[in-house]
């Protein structure tokens, strides 16, 4: 029967992908997503709807005379089980109807009943022309329209994140050849999920995520909400805040928190040089919990710490080659006295640096972060989760204010727990509970956790990535490409910094550096 399979993540894939094989050709391959993903959005909220209606135990005439019955309206003559139907081109009322027409009229339709939506599922044209003709066929949109009834996409019949999930597979196929990276703003569900363990909103939190990709760590945590107190009726609800700088990406967070019904604020644009949540005065708005999975290593100029006015980088600018600490300098000035940071992040931010004779822009920034007593815990991730590299990254857990274990850190070696996947590991259940367990627990087990002290990761020149402490005994620990590259960034960036510096102390006393000297020789 049509609708009835279950659509796990390799089905899910071969879906999209006999989806995209219908308009190959007339569309190009990066945009093969603007004319899906808008579909998939329209089954997703059909069958959602549908299953509010029956839950409702009324006729669907009675929601289409009273449309605050349900928390959003499809309009009858647009619901799946009417766009199922239609066929290429139809006649009606001495018409001529074609089905680019009318999926283009039915999203926009959609948009206009639920204003949440405009600009977001009714961007694409179905019956756009290019040099005066079709760019999609109607033939080939009633095959994608059959293809994509498949599946029911009811609350309860796929994953939270399928957006994300549907998003991620098209660019990872067609568009990493232009730049860019599914694994920038899809962050893999388990990861999402032991995040959410790790935060544990409570009732009336505020919930804020810097670089929120596709929102999928924004409903995990509302997920985790809704598991400890039931559906939040009786409870103070959870609010969220998300910014994220890419506009195709943050459409699908919209879409992601309208299906679930967030109280969601979502934001378009860069986080880091133009931060969307502000009060009034102009300082950054705070939130109880952050949770975020920014680009690991990204590369910002100095000027771009140096001249704020958000006061973010007062312990420290981070270095040009890798923004880590600088995300988390702005997680941190965007947190509640009292609040928790949940931060995926490249496993160079816990260690880079350390063993450096002399200054170290990260090292020095975590320095401050360990004296303060707010590094809570450090989870070491299995290698191979991510979709944009084979690194195993870190969660880093940070407080602000009075915490239990003052002065202490709970390292977490958990590198070794997961299950062999195609094409990439994964957290299984088992997997994620026992390493919520042991932070929930803050316990020491050999070979997976230890706990220690301030003076000790002082002693380890503040050094905080658990391998170093906590050894498997599998394997010899090798330094990952990725980190080797940004630790030859950062020293060079050092030296030119030094040089600088050297040249400027030479013109004060008056001497000739031995470049110049070298220069003048030439001349």
């Amino acid at each position: 029967m049509a609708g009835s399979k279950t659509l796990d993540v390799p089905t899910l894939e071969g879906w999209l992908w006999e989806a995209a094989c219908v308009i190959r050709g007339p569309v190009d391959a990066p945009k093969f997503k603007d004319y899906i993903l808008p579909l998939v959005f329209l089954k997703r909220l059909s069958d959602v709807f549908e299953d509010e209606v029956k839950a409702l135990g009324k006729a669907a005439k009675f929601v289409d005379e009273d449309h605050n019955l349900v928390r959003f309206y499809i309009p009858s003559e647009f619901r799946w089980d009417r766009v199922s139907k239609k066929s290429a081109c139809w006649q009606e009322s001495g018409r001529t109807f074609t089905l680019g027409e009318y999926l283009t009229d039915d999203v926009r339709a959609v948009a206009r009943n639920n204003p949440k939506l405009q600009g977001v599922i009714d961007v694409t044209d179905y019956n756009a022309t290019t040099a005066g003709q079709r760019i999609v066929s109607d033939e080939s949109l009633w095959e994608l329209v059959q293809i994509l009834g498949r599946y029911r996409l009811g609350i309860k019949d796929v994953e939270p994140d399928i957006f994300g999930r549907a998003y991620e597979y098209l660019l990872r196929k067609f568009a990493e050849g232009q730049g860019q990276s599914a694994g920038e703003f899809y962050t893999p569900r388990e990861v999402a999920v032991l995040m959410s363990y790790i935060l544990d909103p409570e009732p009336g939190q505020s919930v804020y995520d810097p670089t929120c990709g596709s929102g999928g760590l924004l409903i995990k945590a509302n997920l985790r909400f809704e598991d400890k107190y039931g559906d939040g009726q009786s409870t103070a609800p959870l609010s969220f805040y998300g910014q994220e700088i890419n506009p195709a990406t943050y459409a699908i967070a919209r879409m992601n928190t309208f299906i679930y019904d967030l109280d969601a604020h979502v934001r378009l644009g860069n986080t880091m040089i133009n931060p969307a949540f502000t009060n009034p005065d102009g300082r950054l708005m705070t939130f109880d919990l952050v949770t975020a999975n920014p680009m690991w290593n990204q590369k910002f100029p100095q000027s771009t710490y140096e001249n704020e006015s958000f006061e973010r980088f007062g312990i420290g600018s981070p270095p040009s080659s890798s923004a880590d600490w600088g995300w988390i300098l702005h997680m941190y000035s965007s947190l509640n006295d009292g609040g928790k940071i949940a931060a995926v992040l490249d496993t160079g931010a816990a260690s880079r640096g350390s063993g450096n004779k002399g200054s170290n822009r990260e090292r020095d920034i975590r320095r401050v972060f360990v004296e303060k007593d707010l590094v809570e815990c450090v989870i070491l991730l299995p290698e191979n989760l991510f979709y944009n590299t084979p690194s195993p990254g870190i969660i880093m857990v940070i407080r602000k204010g009075a915490r239990d274990n003052s002065g202490k850190i709970l390292l977490i070696n958990a590198s070794s727990s997961f299950d062999k996947g195609r094409p990439k590991n994964y957290l299984a259940e088992d997997n994620i509970e026992k390493i919520a367990g042991v932070y929930r627990r803050w316990e020491t087990e050999e070979g997976f956790s230890c706990i220690i002290t301030s003076q000790e990761a002082m002693t380890n020149d503040f050094n905080l990535g658990p391998a170093r402490y906590i050894s498997t005994n599998e394997h010899e620990e090798v330094l990952p490409l990725e980190e080797a590259v940004v630790l030859l960034q950062e020293a060079e960036e050092e030296r030119s910094e030094a040089d600088a510096k050297l040249e400027w102390v030479l013109k004060e006393l008056g001497m000739t550096s031995e470049r110049d000297r070298k220069l003048d020789r030439f001349c």
